[in-house]
């Protein structure tokens, strides 16, 4: 794998599941239509709940990628089951969601494939 292509699939899901948590942010403003109120300070609060969870997925998926590209997968096929009649928010939220879980996956796939080789060059380098 190129050195350019390996840095994508290492820092790819992480800034992607960040801009991701950035952007399900960003709905949360819908509370303040009304204007300011104590009701709509809650209702940010609620609205923001999603971009807390992708945010903490992410950072979770930083030092475990296999938790990231679980807890990325199955965000990525909750969302079309809890909102089935809206194919247009299920491609601009579940879409991000899966690629992240993918590149995370890849990423996991190569900590462990580089573990791997590690190990092996280890124990030839003891018998020697």
């Amino acid at each position: 794998m190129s050195p350019h292509l390996r840095s994508f699939v290492v820092w790819g899901p992480r800034l992607l599941g960040l801009a991701m948590a950035a952007f399900l942010g960003l709905f949360a403003l819908d509370a303040f239509d009304n204007g300011l109120s104590a009701a709509a300070v809650a209702g940010f609060g609620v609205h923001l709940a999603p971009a807390l969870v992708v945010g903490l997925l992410a950072a979770a998926g930083w030092r475990n990628p296999w938790l990231g590209a679980i807890g990325f997968g199955l965000l990525a096929a909750a969302y079309p089951i809890a909102m089935p009649h809206r194919i247009d928010w299920i491609l601009v939220i579940s879409g991000p969601l899966g690629l992240v879980a993918v590149l995370f996956a890849l990423d996991a796939g190569l900590h462990v494939r580089r573990g791997v080789i590690s190990r092996a060059r280890t124990n030839r380098a003891s018998r020697s």
